[in-house]
């Protein structure tokens, strides 16, 4: 069993002994996190791979397959749970991804070891109690297209962000993270 595998076993039956309580503020929360970013980040990892192997070129048509229906999954995934599903980095692309101080701390866990994928801690949100769960997403080949050297990027890119900073990436590289909000559910 992989560090990965066990690790998220283990965090699962936390999640769910502490949510089986009645007691639980996050009632569902946690271990539904987890399979919904899972779930997401394969999403992710399957569209990029319908052009990133097959040699299509990066352009404005593959943001709109590729990467804006995360954006709209993640939209989905929130409004469905009453959480707050956003991708950050460091390195961000678009300024509303930029990382906040408890996307930081968990950026910096993850660059420092990369054998952590996912973290949760309590942390509020905009003056709300709650728990925020982290997990980190990897930089793929397929990613490289749009991600890599500054000066490969695609044309839409360099013209649609300007001021763009998600580039310069290595395949297994820390691109980001998922940021989940589950707003503590009082009783």
């Amino acid at each position: 069993m992989t560090k990965f595998t066990l690790a998220a076993a283990l965090f699962l039956l936390i999640c769910v002994t502490a949510e089986a309580r009645d007691d639980a503020p996050y009632p569902g929360g946690l271990a539904e996190a987890v399979i919904q970013i899972e779930t997401l980040d394969a999403m992710r990892s399957g569209l990029a791979g319908t052009f990133g192997d097959k040699g299509v070129p990066a352009d404005e048509s593959t943001f709109v397959e590729v990467c804006k229906p995360v954006g709209m999954k993640a939209k989905q995934i929130s409004g469905s749970n009453g959480w707050v599903v956003v991708q950050m980095a460091e390195k961000y692309r678009n300024p509303a991804h930029k990382l906040d101080a408890a996307g930081e701390e968990a950026y910096r866990i993850m660059e420092r070891d990369p054998d952590v994928m996912g973290i949760w801690t309590e942390a509020g949100m905009d003056g709300k109690p709650g728990v925020r769960y982290f997990r980190r997403i990897v930089v793929e080949e397929a990613c490289l297209a749009c991600h890599g050297g500054k000066d490969s990027r695609p044309e839409f890119i360099k013209e649609k962000y300007p001021e763009d900073k998600a580039y310069g990436f290595n395949a297994g590289d820390l691109r980001g993270i998922y940021s989940v909000f589950i707003p503590e559910q009082v009783p």
